[in-house]
């Protein structure tokens, strides 16, 4: 059988295990250190925003923006439906209420028409949400310019899921700076990898202060181990810092590489009808973290999704659907929904790549092949 090709996997440049082998010497094998430290500052250089708080995942840098926020059992978040579950699972653990809302044609992203609807109806049913949580899909941004404009009507705060776009950016401004807070994520699949890790970005300095303490198991300052409110074990070590420091330095690097993905299947595709990409809106820059087409069997003579998804895999190529929109989770059946029936759609129809940025033209190659193969 043929080499694996996987959907996304780590890439590691040269400068990782250097680091590494510094904490080794170090001996700062432990939660927090130096690299941690400088993690964030190379995240703060690379993002502009002021401050950085580096953690053990995006899903622990959502949880703790929501806190941030004040968010209790029984309040309304207005999330992003086409979204992986751990855009909504924070909302969750706090006893809070997530109001799902559906996605627009140009990013795939949250749709401001349907956000200002979501609003306006929670209002008149006394429950105006407290937080909104946009997410940029495959790393194509979302409209905040839009959606900026209709929470600052109603006095609600965003909170950006940039977990899949580090490296994208919008009218020149990188993401996850736009809300009043940012998470980024650093899992094995990302742009760049901690192994497993997370960042929440801010400009408001007491949110990433307050935050890094409670990561810390809130342990208040005291001779001996006292806490006055309840914690988590949430702090980035610095084994995985270390890891990330070598990855912010071919950052750049990831981002061209997985654009270039993107041009290889789009051009090689290109004779297909049925067969389309996600363009970019003037203005927005997508790292193409993952490269999706939508397949419409109308047009491909009856090739589905599935169909090449199989092909694939039988000659061990890694692909998959595009997220399973939330409102369509057993977890969130109960969940309030604004919807235009898209992400559905895009559920249906959508297909990723593989994507990598350490594919080689060999394995591109050969995917486009077996694609061509099975819609002629």
């Amino acid at each position: 059988m043929n080499d694996k090709i996987w959907l996304s996997s780590p890439h590691m440049g040269t400068k990782e295990q250097f680091y590494v082998n510094e904490a080794f010497d170090t001996n700062w094998i432990a939660p927090l250190g130096p690299h941690v430290n400088g993690f964030e500052q190379d995240l703060a250089t690379y993002t502009h925003a002021k401050h950085v708080a580096a953690l053990s995942s995006g899903t622990a840098a959502l949880h703790m923006a929501l806190i941030m926020l004040g968010i209790e059992p029984g309040d309304e978040v207005i999330c992003q439906s086409m979204t992986f579950s751990a855009s909504a699972n924070p909302i969750a653990y706090l006893g809070a209420i997530p109001v799902f809302v559906d996605s627009e044609e140009d990013t795939w992203n949250m749709c401001p028409v349907l956000l200002k609807q979501a609003i306006e109806e929670r209002v008149k049913l006394g429950k105006k949400p407290k937080a909104i949580i946009p997410v940029h899909l495959y790393g194509m941004p979302a409209k905040m310019d839009q959606i900026n404009a209709v929470a600052q009507n109603y006095g609600i705060p965003v909170i950006e899921d940039a977990a899949e776009a580090l490296g994208s950016t919008l009218h020149g401004k990188p993401m996850g700076t736009f809300g009043l807070m940012g998470i980024l994520s650093f899992n094995g699949n990302k742009m760049i990898t901690t192994s497993g890790g997370g960042a929440l970005v801010s400009d408001n300095e007491a949110y990433i202060t307050k935050s890094r303490f409670l990561a810390t198991q809130a342990r208040d300052n005291a001779p001996h181990y006292q806490h006055s409110e309840i914690g988590y074990n949430y702090r980035m070590s610095n084994v995985c810092a270390a890891i990330g420091r070598g990855q912010m330095e071919v950052l750049d690097e990831r981002v061209a590489k997985r654009r270039a993905n993107f041009e290889f299947y789009q051009t090689a595709l290109k004779q297909f009808e049925g067969i389309s990409f996600l363009k970019e809106p003037e203005g927005y820059f997508s790292n193409r973290w993952l490269t999706t087409i939508l397949v419409d069997p109308k047009l491909t003579n009856g090739v589905t999704r599935e169909k090449i998804a199989e092909v694939l895999a039988a000659d061990n190529i890694e692909s998959r659907p595009l997220w399973k929109p939330m409102h369509l989770q057993p977890v969130f059946a109960a969940s309030p929904f604004y919807g235009n029936g898209l992400s559905e759609k895009l559920f249906k129809n959508g297909l990723c790549l593989p994507s990598g940025s350490n594919l080689s033209d060999k394995d591109l190659t050969r995917i486009v092949e077996k694609m061509i193969e099975v819609l002629t």
